[in-house]
């Protein structure tokens, strides 16, 4: 990637024809259903929305049972790769039909659905929302909207182009909380933004472990290479399911991935951020040999600290922003007394402005002015902004029933792109710090220059690596 190029590809650089020749199921013919045919979203009269699941299980089928609780949606289709994951939503959606490969079915029922809903392990996020966004369908995307840089920037464009409803899965981007902290901004009661800390106690599942060996018996229950999706072809190994992925960097995307899109969001819209064009961090290592600090390339820190500066807009200053996990907090506020909460359990986030600070909790919850005894100014601050009393889930129910353009979503990929490429260039950081030349030397433990246009670090080649990963054969981003 040495050589600047545009990344962005005019159809998203493969057919659906093309998708389905390098893999099994390209056995029967395909053909995407013009708009016109179909009616924008298919809709039925009765504005109800049917909607096929990939992801069933654990956060899939809760998703799946906020969707179903609005009294507006049939669960029409599930898919899933483990049946023991999906056992429950099989159970409470009895007449759904069952698939285990998503890309069968969308070829097979995609006349027969509205919406998808997208829950599985990061790396397969973007690959099964483009499928689904091609198809003319609606999608919600679990948090982090995609795995890499590049693929966020392509689901970005492809909700544009396709003209479909497309919300991130940050339930908390619909709370009360950061709308609240907006409208205190605006009013100017902090000033002008420049610096945001934000910290969390992920995370609570294994990281910075040595790859796994050996070899274990499949279940006969999970498909194992769907699971993988595109991957590179890996064995199984239990230290991966149901939950552990998170703290693999080829399936998951670690503390910052899991939690940046709850505890970022409120700062990040807040001020209004757009994409970074810096960023450095450092990184805990184990010392499995005195003296000697080992990193794990295969497997997410156990804590990290990164920091990235936002410039800022014309008469603004820039905006640096810290994030910390694995148990690390910033200094606690002077402004804060002594046994005042500091955010919560799950973290939280400090604004610090030139007259002010703002701090929340986790998902936005809990906004406060520091010092507290400030929060009477905050009470004479009108509200400006819709707040959404049904929910980030309802919202999109709603926005799906309406169609493309008609109601206002709280995380649109337009939004949630750059927030997720945000977040995203965290964990590019994280992956350079870890990288070792031949003589033994850690290169990339530097500042990483970000050209954002181009999705490019200017300055440490090796960085870009890890803006957009190598799909194993028969997977392609686009279809």
């Amino acid at each position: 990637m040495s050589q600047k190029k545009n990344l962005i590809p005019g159809k998203l650089q493969a057919s659906r024809r093309e998708f389905l020749r390098g893999t099994a199921m390209a056995a029967t013919g395909f053909f995407i259903v013009p708009r016109h045919v179909l009616g924008r979203g298919f809709l039925a009269p009765s504005d109800r929305l049917t909607v096929a699941a990939i992801g069933a299980g654990g956060k899939g089928h809760d998703d799946l049972r906020n969707f179903y609780g609005s009294g507006k949606v049939d669960v029409a289709y599930l898919c899933d790769v483990d049946d023991r994951q999906a056992a429950n939503s099989i159970k409470e959606y009895p007449k759904a039909k069952y698939y285990k490969d998503f890309r069968e079915m969308l070829d097979k029922e995609h006349k027969h659905f509205d919406a998808v809903s997208v829950s599985t392990p990061d790396n397969i996020h973007a690959v099964a929302a483009i499928a689904a966004m091609q198809l003319n369908k609606h999608v919600y995307v679990q948090k982090p909207m995609t795995h890499d840089i590049y693929e966020a920037r392509m689901l970005t464009e492809a909700a544009k182009r396709y003209k479909v409803v497309a919300q991130m899965g940050n339930q908390g981007s619909s709370g009360d909380g950061v709308r609240l902290m907006q409208e205190w901004y605006n009013a100017g009661l902090i000033g002008d933004a420049t610096a945001i800390h934000v910290w969390t106690n992920r995370p609570v599942w294994p990281q910075g472990l040595a790859k796994p060996t050996g070899t274990e018996t499949i279940p006969t229950e999970l498909n194992w290479d769907l699971w993988q999706g595109p991957a590179q072809a890996d064995d199984y190994h239990k230290a991966y399911l149901p939950f552990n992925w998170r703290g693999w960097w080829a399936y998951g995307t670690g503390a910052l991935g899991d939690m940046g899109c709850h505890l970022i969001d409120p700062p990040f819209k807040t001020v209004g951020l757009g994409y970074p064009n810096a960023v450095e961090c450092s990184v805990a290592s184990t010392y499995e040999v005195m003296w000697n600090p080992v990193f794990h390339p295969e497997s997410c820190p156990v804590s990290s600290y990164v920091k990235m500066n936002f410039p800022g807009k014309p008469g603004k200053p820039d905006v640096a922003l810290h994030w910390m996990d694995g148990g690390i907090r910033p200094v606690r506020p002077d402004e804060l007394g002594a046994d005042e909460p500091m955010g919560n359990s799950d973290g939280g986030a400090i604004i610090t402005g030139t007259k002010g600070k703002i701090m929340c909790s986790c998902y936005g919850a809990d906004p406060k002015l520091l010092p507290t005894s400030r929060m009477s100014e905050a009470a004479n601050v009108p509200q400006t902004l819709a707040r959404v009393p049904e929910g980030h889930y309802v919202q999109w129910v709603n926005a799906c029933i309406a169609g493309y353009g008609q109601k206002q979503l709280s995380s649109p990929f337009e939004y949630a792109g750059p927030l997720t490429e945000t977040i995203l260039m965290g964990n590019l950081a994280l992956r350079s710090y870890m990288i070792k030349d031949a003589n033994g030397h850690f290169p990339g433990r530097k500042k990483l220059l970000w050209d954002a246009e181009n999705m490019k670090i200017t300055n440490f080649d090796e960085a870009n690596q890890f803006v957009k990963r190598e799909y194993r054969q028969g997977w392609k981003l686009g279809m």
